[in-house]
C-alpha cells in the first residue's frame, strides 16, 4: 500500500515536525518577549466564558476579540498605565486601569458581563434561557460555518437536555432527542447500537471514529459537554462515516471559569450515584487550567441478580502558550463491573411474551461477574496562524479490556425449558489515530472562501476469546431451569473452570475474532460566499486508503477510494436557509462471514435537501429534511440457523439497501422558560440488490431493524416568579411504529409507546429533581428482537430485550 506507507512515514512526521517547530517558536518569543503583557478573561453573568467580546486599551490603537474561552492579551506593552476597556452590545461597559512595570505582566484582569437595562429585553444570548438550543458544533467537527447555514442535518444534545432527562450514559434513552434515531439493545452494559438512516452508525469521541466490533465503552454522562448527531456521510468532517451518519461524543473541557458541581443520584432497583466537575485554574494568571470529572455509580437492572456498578475519572489539562497557542491533555478511565451483558428473554411461543417476567434473568448469581477497564489518552495542539487561519492537531491512545464470561440458550422448548452453554467473554482492543488541520477564510474578488484541508490516520486492533465450554450449566439434582418458573443457584462444581493464564491476544490468534484495520486519508474543502454569503457553494474531495490484515490472501482486503462532496445553502432571510447535498462515503470493515469471507467496505452515496429556521430571534430552531441513501455492502445477522459455532453467531453482507426519509426537528426556548425537544421521522430502507454469495433471494425486504415512523417529544417548562418561582415540570413521549427485523416485508414486531414525566425546583445554587420513567408501566416494550427462524426446531426461540417497568430517579445538584 504504497501511498498508505508514504502519508504515515513521511506526511505524518511533517506534520507533527511543523507543529512541534510552531510550538516552539511560540516557546521561545514568550521566553525572550522585551515588553509587558496585560491579559484576562471575560465570563458572561452565568460564568461561562464569553467569546467574540471586544477589548482595547483606550487611548492606543490597540484592540483584540476574546477567543473561544473568553481570554484576551496585549503583548509588546512599555511600562505605564492602561485603561481595559471591554465592550458588548447589549451589555455595560466596562473599564479597569493597569498599572505595568518595565517589562511587566498582569495577567488576570477579568471581566464579568452584566446585561444593560436599556437593552435587557432585546440581548438574544440570555443567561440560563435557552438550555437545548445549540447554535454551532464543535471544534472537532472542523465546521466554520453555523449549523442554520451548513448543508446537512446536524442535531446538538446539550448538557442541560441530558440533565433535565437525568441520563446517566449514552446508552440511557438519548436517541429521543434525534429525528430517526433508535437504540438497538443488546450488550447494554458495554456499548450503545444506534441506527439511523437504515444503519447502524459509528460512535466518534472528539472527532474520532472510535467504532469497534463491540464498542466502543459506553461513555459515563459525567464525561460529556454535548453529543452532536451528523446525517448522512459527512467524509468531508472525518475519517470514515457511514452513510446514515455518525454521533460525536464531545468531551469536557476546561472553560477558565472557576466553577464546580456536585450531583447525587438515587433511584429504583437500588440506583446511587455521585458526580462531581471541577472547572477552574491551576494559576494566576489564568493560562493553566483544568477540569475533572469524577463519578461513581452501583445500579441494578430491574432484571434479577443483574446490576451495572461503574466508575468514571477523568481529568484534563489546558496551558495557554499565549493567546494563540494551547495545548491541551486529556485521559479517562472507566472501569464497569456487571453480572450480565445483557438483559434478554426468550421465548419458543413468541416476541414479548406475557408468561415471561418483566424481571426474567437468563443468568445466574453463582457465575463470575465481567470487569470492563476503558482507557483514553488525547493531547490536543491549537495555533491560531493569524487573524483568519488556525491550525489543529491531535493524537489519541486507546486501550481497552473486557474479562467476562457469557451465557446463552442452546436449547428452548414450547414449555419454557432451556438449557444454556456457557462461554468466555475476554475481549482487548488498542486504537492509536492521529489528525491535523489547516482552516482558514481568504476572499478572490467578491467570493468569500472559507477553506478546509487536513489529514486522518487510524488503526484499530482487536482481540476476543469467545470458546464455549461443554456440558452445558445445571442446576443441582439435575433441575431444569424453565423461563415461566425460573430457579436460580447453580453448583460451584459445574460451571467450567476457565484458564487465564495465556494472555487474550494470543488466545484468540486462532480464532476469528482477531483483526487489524489501517488507515490514511487527505481532504480539502472550500465553501465558496456568493452575494454577500447569502448563497454558499460547499465542494469536497477526501481520498482515503485502507487495508484490513486478515490471516489468508482471501481475507485481506485493500483500497483506495476518493470521496467527493458538493452542498449548497441559501439564506432566503437572516433567519430561514434552504440547502441540497450530494455525499459519498467509505468505511473499512473488519471479520469475515461463516465461510470465511471477507467484508467488503461500506460505501455509500447521499443526497438530501432541507430547510432550516430559526424563530423569534434565534430562540428556537426547526427544520425539515429528505434524502435517499443508496449502500453498499451493509452487514447485518445472519439468520441462518445452521450458521453457528456455539454461541457465536456470524453476519452476512447485503449486496444494496436503499433509504428514504424525511425527517422534522424543532428544538429550544418557545416561550420564557418553555424548553421544548420535538422530532418526527420517516424512514423506507429496503434490500435492492443481493449479495452475490448469498443464495436466498432478499430482495425487497425491508432492512432489519428499520422502523417506520419515529415520534419523540420532550417539554419543560420552570416558573421564573411568584410563589412557584424555581419549581419545573417536565414530561415526555416515545413513539415507535411499523419495526421490522429480520427477513420480513411486513412490520412483525410490536410498536412501542412510552411516557415519562418530572418535577424539579431550583434555587440559587441548588437544584433538586424526580423522574419517573415508563410511567404507564408497560412492561413489554421491546428494544430488540430476534424471530425463531425454525419452529419445529428447540435451537430457534424468540430472544428479545425488554425496557425496565416503571420506575423513579432523584437527582440533587450543588453548584459551588
Amino acid at each position: 500500500m504504497r501511498f498508505f506507507n508514504t502519508l504515515r512515514r513521511r506526511l505524518l512526521p511533517s506534520a507533527l515536525t511543523f507543529f512541534c517547530l510552531v510550538l516552539s517558536v511560540n516557546l521561545f518569543a514568550q521566553l525572550n518577549t522585551d515588553k509587558g503583557i496585560i491579559s484576562g478573561q471575560i465570563i458572561t453573568a452565568d460564568n461561562q466564558p464569553a467569546e467574540g467580546v471586544i477589548v482595547r486599551l483606550i487611548g492606543t490603537d490597540k484592540a483584540t476579540l476574546t477567543t473561544e474561552n473568553g481570554f484576551y492579551m496585549f503583548k509588546n506593552l512599555p511600562a505605564g498605565t492602561y485603561q481595559v476597556d471591554v465592550s458588548l452590545m447589549g451589555y455595560k461597559p466596562l473599564d479597569k486601569k493597569v498599572v505595568l512595570a518595565e517589562n511587566g505582566k498582569q495577567n488576570n484582569i477579568s471581566f464579568q458581563l452584566e446585561v444593560s437595562d436599556a437593552q435587557l429585553n432585546e440581548v438574544v444570548v440570555r443567561s440560563g434561557g435557552n438550555r437545548y438550543k445549540v447554535d454551532r458544533v464543535s471544534p472537532s467537527l472542523r465546521l466554520q460555518s453555523s449549523i442554520l447555514e451548513t448543508p446537512q442535518n446536524i442535531q446538538v444534545i446539550s448538557k442541560q437536555t441530558l440533565a433535565d432527562q437525568q441520563v446517566f450514559d449514552v446508552v440511557d434513552g438519548i436517541t429521543r432527542n434525534v429525528s430517526g434515531a433508535t437504540r438497538v439493545g443488546h450488550w447494554d452494559n458495554q456499548y450503545a447500537n444506534i441506527r439511523m438512516r437504515g444503519s447502524k452508525i459509528p460512535a466518534f469521541r472528539n472527532g474520532m471514529n472510535i467504532e469497534a466490533s463491540w464498542g466502543p465503552t459506553a461513555e459515563d454522562a459525567a464525561m460529556i459537554e454535548n453529543i452532536e448527531f451528523v446525517k448522512g456521510p459527512a467524509g468531508f468532517m472525518l475519517a470514515a462515516g457511514e452513510p446514515g451518519g455518525f454521533y460525536n461524543v464531545v468531551t469536557k473541557k476546561p472553560s477558565g471559569v472557576n466553577r464546580q458541581s456536585l450531583t447525587m443520584s438515587m433511584g429504583s432497583f437500588s440506583t446511587y450515584r455521585a458526580a462531581l466537575d471541577l472547572d477552574g485554574k491551576l494559576s494566576k494568571d489564568g493560562r493553566l487550567l483544568y477540569r475533572l470529572n469524577v463519578a461513581g455509580q452501583q445500579k441494578d437492572y430491574f432484571t434479577k441478580y443483574n446490576y451495572n456498578n461503574r466508575v468514571l475519572v477523568s481529568p484534563v489539562i489546558k496551558y495557554l502558550i499565549d493567546d494563540k497557542t494551547s495545548v491541551t491533555f486529556e485521559y479517562s478511565f472507566q472501569g464497569i463491573k456487571y453480572l450480565a451483558n445483557g438483559n434478554y428473554s426468550f421465548s419458543k411461543r413468541k416476541l414479548a411474551d406475557e408468561n415471561v417476567a418483566n424481571d426474567f434473568f437468563y443468568g445466574d448469581p453463582s457465575l463470575t461477574p465481567g470487569k470492563i477497564k476503558d482507557h483514553s489518552v488525547y493531547l490536543y495542539f491549537d495555533h491560531k496562524l493569524s487573524e483568519r487561519w488556525k491550525a489543529h492537531a491531535q493524537v489519541a491512545y486507546f486501550n481497552f479490556s473486557m474479562v467476562a464470561n457469557s451465557i446463552w440458550p442452546s436449547t428452548l422448548d414450547s414449555a419454557g425449558n432451556m438449557t444454556r452453554a456457557y462461554s468466555i467473554g475476554d475481549e482487548a482492543g488498542e486504537n492509536r489515530f492521529g489528525q491535523f488541520s489547516l482552516s482558514g477564510e481568504e476572499r478572490t474578488g467578491n467570493i468569500r472562501h472559507r477553506i478546509l484541508a487536513g489529514a486522518d490516520f487510524g488503526n484499530k486492533k482487536f482481540w476476543g476469546d469467545f470458546r464455549q465450554f461443554s456440558p452445558n450449566l445445571r442446576l443441582a439434582g439435575g433441575k431444569v431451569f424453565n423461563i415461566y418458573n425460573p430457579s436460580y443457584g447453580i453448583p460451584a462444581d459445574s460451571i467450567p473452570k476457565i484458564d487465564r493464564s495465556v494472555d487474550v491476544r494470543t488466545r484468540a490468534g486462532s480464532t476469528a475474532y482477531a483483526t487489524v484495520t489501517d488507515y490514511a486519508s487527505v481532504y480539502a474543502q472550500d465553501e465558496l460566499g456568493f452575494l454577500n454569503d447569502q448563497l454558499r457553494l460547499s465542494l469536497g474531495l477526501r481520498y482515503t486508503s485502507a487495508e484490513t490484515v486478515g490471516k489468508t490472501k482471501t481475507a485481506d482486503i485493500k483500497d483506495h477510494v476518493f470521496s467527493p462532496r458538493v452542498g449548497l445553502s441559501y439564506s432566503i432571510d437572516k433567519q430561514t436557509s434552504v440547502y441540497a447535498l450530494y455525499d459519498q462515503s467509505f468505511v473499512p470493515q473488519s471479520g469475515t462471514d461463516y465461510f470465511g469471507n471477507a467484508f467488503k467496505p461500506v460505501k455509500g452515496n447521499d443526497l438530501e435537501a432541507g430547510v432550516k429556521r430559526e424563530w423569534f430571534n434565534g430562540r428556537w430552531t426547526s427544520g425539515v429534511s429528505v434524502y435517499r441513501i443508496n449502500r453498499q455492502n451493509a452487514l447485518t445477522p445472519d439468520t441462518d440457523p445452521t450458521h453457528v459455532n456455539g454461541t457465536t453467531t456470524f453476519q452476512v453482507q447485503l449486496g444494496e439497501t436503499q433509504t428514504k426519509g424525511v425527517e422534522v426537528d424543532i428544538n429550544g426556548e418557545l416561550a420564557k422558560g418553555l424548553n421544548l425537544v420535538a422530532n418526527y421521522a420517516y424512514t423506507s430502507s429496503k434490500i435492492t440488490r443481493e449479495s452475490p454469495n448469498q443464495p436466498i433471494k432478499t430482495v425487497g425486504n425491508v432492512t432489519p431493524n428499520t422502523v417506520g415512523h419515529i415520534t419523540n417529544a420532550w417539554l419543560q417548562y420552570r416558573f421564573s416568579k411568584g410563589t412557584l418561582n424555581g419549581f419545573g415540570l417536565s414530561g415526555g413521549i416515545q413513539w415507535l411504529a411499523d419495526r421490522y427485523t429480520g427477513t420480513t416485508q411486513t412490520p412483525n414486531w410490536p410498536n412501542y409507546f412510552r411516557a415519562d414525566a418530572g418535577v424539579s425546583y431550583q434555587k440559587n445554587k441548588f437544584g433538586i429533581s424526580l423522574l419517573v420513567n415508563n410511567l404507564l408501566d408497560d412492561q413489554r416494550l421491546l428494544t430488540t428482537a430476534s424471530l425463531d427462524t425454525n419452529p419445529k426446531a428447540n435451537t430457534s426461540f424468540y430472544s428479545y430485550v425488554v425496557e425496565a417497568r416503571r420506575n423513579v430517579r432523584m437527582s440533587i445538584t450543588y453548584k459551588f
